[in-house]
């Protein structure tokens, strides 16, 4: 008796795994009757997080020149408090100014890299590929004074990888206190 129950319980199983195994074939099998939308914003590939990486590198070597190189001709370099530079020549030319008259030396440690491409925009946002960085600031000012605080930024890419839009998110306060004399 216990050898027949025993077979029936395996015969009963065995039905089950075949009866599943032909549902599975059955939905693979099945033409897809909806279309796959792309995500409203996924990552983007890393190598835009090393273009930021070398970029941050190239200031703190004083390396404008070669920082600009990866710049669109119509960038626009905006601050949160509605501050803007446009256009490579003017952005090039103020960060040269900064670099060589203003800041001594600057560090960026604890740096945080998201590359992400936006496919459908929520609000204001260009669609493309953003690399959002967030990075704390050591730079010492010629006044002698040291500024250290965290600052995000956002950087947009146009079509040929080079950048167009920096947006970045700062505090005026501790800068300003290292500038005055």
């Amino acid at each position: 008796m216990r050898k027949l129950s025993l077979w029936m319980l395996a015969s009963i199983l065995l039905l089950f795994a075949c009866n599943n195994e032909e549902k599975k074939e059955d939905a693979s099998t099945a033409p897809s009757t909806s279309e796959t939308k792309p995500q409203p914003a996924e990552f983007a590939d890393a190598k835009y997080s090393q273009m930021g990486k070398n970029g941050i590198a190239q200031l703190s070597s004083g390396d404008i020149d070669g920082w600009a190189a990866n710049w669109a001709d119509n960038i626009v370099w905006q601050w949160n408090n509605g501050d803007s530079v446009a256009g490579k020549a003017a952005v090039v030319a103020y960060w040269k100014e900064r670099r060589t008259n203003v800041i001594d030396s600057i560090s960026f440690n604890q740096d945080i890299w998201l590359p992400v491409k936006v496919n459908t925009p929520q609000q204001n946002e260009e669609a493309g590929v953003w690399l959002l960085s967030w990075y704390g600031v050591n730079a010492k000012y010629k006044t002698g004074k040291r500024m250290i605080q965290w600052i995000h930024t956002a950087q947009h890419f146009d079509a040929n990888d080079k950048v167009d839009r920096v947006i970045q998110y700062l505090d005026r306060t501790p800068i300003n206190a290292a500038m005055a004399k």
